[in-house]
């Protein structure tokens, strides 16, 4: 039996398939779950030819890949679910983290290096958040910090202006909590213009609201693309994982990183992960399905103020075309604020039944939170309001419940207040 070739279907059929020959694992139809620290070389000169490609001491031949050492290094159950996560990206590599923030540190700390510039979208996941605004300068990077809706022209001129040599690109689009888009083909020309034929600027983007299914970030001119696996990818609060997929060179840059940090993610959660990945696509469209009905609703509903859901943008909004370019889906995440304090988002928050009082997202079961007091607890008060969100906000991740079950619980417990 043959393993399927990835060239003449869609991922969401390879996702059955792909990178797995049942003949290597005695017949069977899903992949093992290889629990393994470390694996036999049939020889001491293979051994010394696995090391040389993993250490890159010497170039691959055609068609030679790199064997089995060390789960540290590589692993089947990672492997095959690294290749099946690039496919969804069209991405030439992806490398799997132990969590969405040690993919994201793992990734600046392997491209990034003291006298850098790192220019970075805001508002950011508040872990990220911390990681930028309080952690990078003790290692010496610059940090400049851009919100959406602001002119090409207006970033160019306060990179000239600030300290630093350019050379990253970082957005989180659309923004955690407040759905706001960047313009992923703008931040390209921008790296772009900065970029010399020594010392190119890498344009990454965080695309864990709607990633992989409803946008893919390397088609809009992203070198890499992050994730929270833990999330839609993994998509059923049981597993914490990270990933970056996109350009080869510098995945294998960053997996150069991992072997030596020892941050990968084991072979249970890569299974478990893979596993994930067959029903990826019909989770998320039950999702959005659900989350453009509530949206609807909620942005009716006389105790709630405004909603931040992409599917609500109006066509004279200058964010529509951006959002009609870069997404196939309006996602399923909404924010939205109540009429009143941070004691009536209270309120509703603690009267909900079959939505969770919980941190996370995209998960099968829906999941409220309240972002200024929560995820977003460690960022200043007054940012927060400057970036648009305050303690009126709820955030909802919305999961694949019955719909009217899960306006029902809204509805009754925005009758609280």
């Amino acid at each position: 039996m043959s393993v399927i070739s990835s060239k003449k279907m869609q991922p969401e059929s390879l996702m059955m398939s792909h990178g797995h020959n049942p003949e290597n694992a005695e017949s069977s139809v899903k992949p093992p779950i290889f629990q393994t620290s470390t694996f036999v070389f049939e020889s001491a000169e293979q051994g010394k030819r696995f090391f040389q490609l993993a250490y890159g001491l010497d170039q691959a031949a055609e068609g030679e890949r790199l064997g089995n050492i060390y789960s540290r290094l590589n692993n089947p159950n990672l492997e095959i679910l690294e290749k099946r996560l690039a496919l969804w990206d069209g991405a030439e590599d992806c490398a799997v983290f132990s969590s969405g923030m040690a993919a994201i540190t793992s990734t600046f700390f392997e491209l990034l290096k003291p006298g850098d510039l790192l220019l970075h979208g805001a508002p950011l996941y508040g872990g990220t958040d911390h990681f930028i605004t309080k952690m990078v300068k003790h290692y010496g990077i610059d940090t400049l910090e851009f919100k959406s809706g602001e002119s090409e022209d207006e970033i160019r001129q306060r990179i000239t202006r600030g300290q630093g040599n350019l050379k990253m690109i970082y957005v989180e689009t659309p923004t955690n909590p407040t759905s706001a888009i960047f313009d992923l083909e703008m931040c390209k020309r921008l790296a772009d213009h900065f970029s010399t034929s020594e010392d190119k600027v890498i344009l990454v983007v965080d695309n864990t609201y709607m990633g992989p299914v409803w946008s893919q970030p390397l088609k809009h001119g992203a070198d890499l693309v992050l994730y929270s696996a833990t999330k839609y990818i993994g998509g059923h609060s049981d597993l914490i994982a990270g990933a970056c997929a996109g350009n080869a060179e510098l995945i294998g840059q960053i997996k150069g990183f991992r072997t030596f940090v020892g941050n990968m993610t084991d072979s249970w959660t890569a299974w478990l992960m893979t596993r994930s990945l067959e029903t990826l696509k019909v989770r998320m469209e039950q999702q959005a399905r659900n989350a453009a009905i509530l949206a609807q609703r909620l942005e009716q509903h006389e105790k709630v103020g405004k909603v931040y859901y992409l599917g609500l943008l109006q066509e004279s909004d200058p964010a529509y075309p951006i959002f009609k370019r870069q997404y196939s889906s309006s996602g399923a995440m909404i924010s939205f604020d109540i009429k009143g304090s941070e004691d009536e988002a209270f309120k509703v928050l603690d009267n909900l039944n079959l939505i969770k009082l919980a941190v996370s997202l995209g998960g099968t079961e829906s999941l409220a939170e309240h972002p200024f007091s929560m995820t977003h607890a460690d960022v200043e008060s007054k940012r927060k309001r400057n970036l648009g969100f305050t303690e009126r906000m709820i955030r909802l991740s919305v999961g694949v419940e019955n719909t009217e079950d899960l306006w029902d619980d809204l509805s009754q417990a925005l009758g609280k207040i």
